[in-house]
Order: C-alpha cells, then sequence, then structure tokens
C-alpha cells in the first residue's frame, strides 16, 4: 500500500510505502480511484486554523492521510461486511461518527467529537487503498463518472447541507452566494437544478463570476465594490438568507450586510478570523448566524439520489496523478484552480 503522508506544516507529503490494512466485522477495504482535493486539507497540512486576534487552531500533525472525497472500488471485504461485492465501485460518506454517542444517534454522524472521519481523523483517500469501517457509508453513484462523484462526499454535500438550512423560500425571497469557488460552484449548480433558485453570485475574482454567469447565473456582483453589499440590500429588500463558503471576517460581514430583517446568514467557508459585532443588532434585526458543517448520512442518500436521477450539473474537474498530491494542495492554496482537483489513482 502507498500513502502520502503530512510532515511538517506545509511541507511536502511523504511518499509512505506498507501493508494494505486487511478488512475485520463489517469493514470493507477499498482500493482508491478518485480523490477529490479540499481547502480543509490545505488546513489540515498546515496545521491550524486561523481563530483572528493572532489566536489559532492547531490541527493535524505529522504521518497524517488526508483526503475525505474518496471513490474507489471494493478490493476486499471483512467477514460481517454485506451489501457490496468485491469489484463494484463506490463513493464514500467519510463523515463518520463514533455510532454510540447522541449525536451519531440523532443521525448527525458528522458532528461527533472527535468522530472517526475518514482523511481528518482516520487515514483517507491521499493513498491507494482506504479503509471503511462499513458498507452503510458506500453510495452506488450510477452512470456519473467517478473522479466527479467523488467530490459529491464533501464539496457536495457541504453545499447541499448549506442549501438545506436556508429552508422554503418564496417569491421575492433572494439567496446570495459569496464564493464561486470549488464548493461555492457546487452550490450554485445544485441551487439551479435541485433547488429551483437563482442565486446572487458575489466573488471578487471576475473570473470566477464569469463561470457562474457561464453556469446560467443571472446576476453576480464584485465584492471589491465597498457598496456592493449595501447595492443588493437596496435592490432586493433584503436577502432572505446568504451563504457564505468563503468564511473570513470581509465575507461574514458582507453577508450580513445583505439581509433584511429576520434573514439568515449560513457560515460554510473556514477562512478564519474573528467576528466583532454589536450585539443590539441581533435583536433588533431578528438575524440569524449560523454554521453548517458538511451534512448527514441522511442528507448525502438525498444528494445520491439527485445526482443519480440526472439532477446535479456537473462542475468543472480537473485530474492529477496522486504522486501530485503535495502541487495539487499548493496550487489550490495559491488560488489557482477553478472547480475541484481530483488525484487519480490507476484502475
Amino acid at each position: 500500500m502507498i500513502s502520502w503522508q503530512t510532515t511538517t506544516p506545509g511541507g511536502p507529503l511523504e511518499k509512505v510505502a506498507g501493508e494494505a490494512p486487511a478488512p475485520r466485522g463489517g469493514e470493507v477495504l477499498l482500493k482508491m480511484l478518485a480523490c477529490g482535493v479540499c481547502h480543509s486539507d490545505i488546513h489540515l497540512h498546515d496545521g491550524g486554523f486561523d481563530l483572528g486576534h493572532g489566536k489559532r487552531l492547531e490541527v493535524g500533525g505529522p504521518g497524517q492521510v488526508l483526503g475525505h472525497e474518496i471513490y474507489g472500488e471494493v478490493a476486499a471485504l471483512g467477514p460481517d461486511a454485506g451489501n457490496v461485492a468485491i469489484g463494484e465501485r463506490r463513493v464514500v460518506f467519510p463523515w463518520i461518527g463514533c455510532g454510540e454517542c447522541s449525536v451519531c444517534r440523532r443521525g448527525e454522524e458528522q458532528l461527533c467529537t472527535p468522530g472517526r472521519a475518514l482523511g481528518i481523523v482516520a487515514p483517507g483517500g491521499f493513498a491507494d487503498h482506504v479503509l471503511v469501517p462499513h458498507s452503510r457509508y458506500l453510495f452506488d453513484c450510477g452512470e456519473i463518472p467517478g473522479p466527479l462523484a467523488a467530490t459529491y462526499a464533501c464539496s457536495g454535500l457541504t453545499a447541499y447541507g448549506a442549501l438545506k438550512k436556508v429552508g422554503e423560500t418564496g417569491p421575492g425571497d433572494e439567496v446570495v452566494i459569496i464564493g464561486a469557488g470549488g464548493v461555492g460552484m457546487m452550490a450554485i449548480q445544485i441551487a439551479r437544478s435541485a433547488f429551483g433558485l437563482d442565486p446572487i453570485v458575489v466573488d471578487i475574482d471576475e473570473a470566477k463570476l464569469a463561470a457562474a454567469q457561464g453556469l446560467g447565473v443571472s446576476r453576480t456582483v464584485h465584492a471589491g465594490d465597498s457598496q456592493a453589499a449595501k447595492a443588493i440590500r437596496k435592490a432586493t429588500g433584503g436577502a432572505f438568507a446568504a451563504l457564505d463558503f468563503v468564511g473570513n471576517e470581509a465575507s461574514v460581514h458582507f453577508g450580513l450586510g445583505c439581509l433584511r430583517k429576520g434573514g439568515a446568514l449560513v457560515v460554510v467557508g473556514l477562512y478564519g478570523g474573528a467576528l466583532n459585532l454589536p450585539i443590539p443588532f441581533l435583536p433588533m434585526n431578528a438575524r440569524v448566524i449560523r454554521g453548517s458543517y458538511v451534512g448527514s448520512l441522511t442528507d448525502f442518500a438525498e444528494l445520491m439520489e439527485l445526482v443519480r436521477a440526472g439532477k446535479v450539473d456537473p462542475i468543472r474537474i480537473t485530474e492529477r496523478p496522486l504522486d501530485e498530491a503535495t502541487g495539487a494542495l499548493a496550487d489550490l492554496k495559491a488560488g489557482r484552480v477553478e472547480g475541484r482537483q481530483v488525484l487519480v489513482n490507476a484502475p
């Protein structure tokens, strides 16, 4: 088994050879065929999250196998594994919990702490094999190409989970999407094709705004204009909801500035910083600020049903060999990526 493991914070990944794990009980061993590269991988690779005011949340460490957007072929089964057969290809739900706590019993394994999430806690997809604890975490993607299907495990699920938190919209209820990167572009696709929304898309990159327009978005806004949030609020009467796929101080304040009274800001991105705002404005404006962390196993089942039915339009995928994992992280960190990079392993 070959894996690409973290070394020093931000340093090159190290190629490590070892024995592939033998599945036990209900476990399933996959040969990794495709694994998306996510901004969360960058934070884990760098070793922390920016909390603002010079504070930092330390995460990760040497010897970690990143990668949580995983598509692979069943290579071996534990004696108690069922519902899959050797040679079948599946997308993995990676946000795996302990299975025993109250959070997991509510069906929210993605919120289990510390959980067993692949590529976050347990070894992930920057390797030629991945051990999955149970076949219930494996999903059929139908005729969808594997590299695209892999991205639904985080990028797609994160977008879908955030959009579900918007709730039911009616006439005049405008939705703003802030950030047209990989996850934001997925949210645009799902918002239009699965939720029937025509979101207002905001970014600071003209190329990304043009890409959003290419997807059929009718209204885009450049966030570099200091009056942009005010202009959105004036044009719409205030947005019903804003989804922030950037997650820094500027984007959060921009999102709040778009909202009408009673509007909701859903923060998804993890770029970091700290939020400072007058407390009386919260009750006075009756606004909701909430976080959204990927989605549940049920959410993923719903999303994959939409995907198999052809109701989710594809995003742009750039395939790279598995041994270019370090370069893929560097390109994503530098902002040189449109859509999603996916590491591929020869079948």
